[in-house]
């Protein structure tokens, strides 16, 4: 039997980009499917027997959605796929033109769009409901005519059921293996940390100011893995106790969250974060640390039984520093929580468990059997 050839179509992640790229993409290689991933990359590439078809990502959001886009559209249609799996709101037009010719195409919603839009600092203020309200119906009305989606959240599938019932939720989760190797927790540093997007919603601000609160005793740090940190951050009180280390590739974040004690996710209870499921809470568990986290009802559900975290009001800053101090000053119980998270993401909490409903809806699609 011929093999499925799938294409992954993005325009605002990267080639790499480890849920396109290493979890879906090599996955999909791995069981033996034709994979090609359309993405911004420097030049035609294979990796992991995954191929990589460039296109150029403008640094301006007008000529991304409109250049990039096009090159996307025009690859994928030169590519002739068998199904198509596109990954932003952006190339939604890229889907449907592909539809249009009868191909299959599928549509990966990273993010919740409308909720999202309402925290875009880029938008004025006054305009953000009304964009809000227009990208819903539109988002809506596209899913009606396209052949499957992939969500990352209930409420995402929720939000969209009705407008096409052949919808799977393939949550985020880690490899498990990739970061099981932790060593001993005593060589672990005095510190807690935080990786991924650096911006006031997730937290930076309530986590560099309860550094400060914290007692001098421990000598602890705070370190984080990120992008661009905003300058007024920098003034906080307990900035002192910060190491940033900026963008780090995954490999050696890995390395970063297992030589660390604490892992820090406090994002703020706006409406796009409540329902959402970050990858880096699992990942925090996978290298066996227990976690400091948003007391939002999700979370709680999700991680009900486990007992592998402490969740506060990410705004208290206080509460951030207590939770903190607890666990730098209970090292065993820290210990023990952290490793009943590791077990929970071996278990259940890691890709392995996420990838077979991805090639059982390829296989509906294709009308034809495919084994994981």
């Amino acid at each position: 039997m011929e093999r499925l050839k799938i294409v992954h179509l993005t325009s605002v992640h990267s080639a790499l980009d480890p849920r396109i790229f290493k979890k879906e993409c090599r996955s999909l290689a791995r069981a033996g499917f034709d994979v090609t991933v359309v993405a911004p990359y420097a030049n035609d590439a294979v990796e992991e027997d995954v191929h990589i078809r460039p296109v150029k990502k403008y640094e301006s959001r007008f000529a991304r959605v409109t250049r990039t886009v096009l090159q996307v559209f025009r690859e994928a249609k030169r590519l002739d796929a068998d199904v198509y799996h596109f990954h932003d709101p952006e190339l939604i037009p890229v889907g449907l033109l592909l539809r249009t010719s009868g191909k299959k195409v599928v549509y990966d919603i990273h993010e919740d769009l409308p909720k999202d839009i309402l925290v875009k600092d880029y938008l004025p203020r006054w305009s953000r409901p009304l964009i809000s309200w227009v990208a819903d119906r539109v988002e809506r009305a596209a899913c009606r005519n396209l052949s499957a989606l992939v969500s990352v959240t209930p409420s995402i599938a929720e939000r969209l059921h009705s407008a096409n019932h052949r919808i799977i939720i393939l949550y985020n989760y880690p490899y498990a293996n990739e970061l099981a190797d932790c060593g001993s927790w005593e060589k672990r540093r005095m510190a807690a940390t935080y990786v991924g997007t650096v911006s006031p919603q997730r937290g930076i601000a309530e986590m560099v100011l309860a550094m400060g609160l914290l007692a001098d005793s421990y000598g602890a740090t705070l370190e984080i893995a990120g992008d661009c940190m905003p300058e007024e951050v920098k003034s906080l009180r307990g900035w002192e106790r910060v190491h940033f280390y900026g963008a780090l590739d995954q490999p050696t974040t890995y390395r970063l969250l297992q030589s660390v004690r604490i892992g820090v996710v406090c994002e703020h209870p706006v409406p796009s974060f409540l329902e959402a499921v970050p990858v880096k809470l699992f990942e925090y568990m996978g290298a066996a640390l227990p976690v400091i986290a948003s007391d939002f009802p999700l979370w709680r559900e999700m991680l009900q039984g486990v007992d592998c975290a402490i969740f506060v009001d990410p705004l208290n800053a206080q509460e951030i520093a207590d939770a903190m101090e607890y666990l730098l000053s209970h090292p065993r119980v820290a210990e023990e929580m952290g490793r009943r998270g590791q077990s929970a993401v071996m278990e259940r909490f890691n890709w392995t468990t996420q990838f077979p409903k991805l090639v059982g809806l390829y296989s509906e699609l294709a009308g034809q059997p495919c084994a994981v």
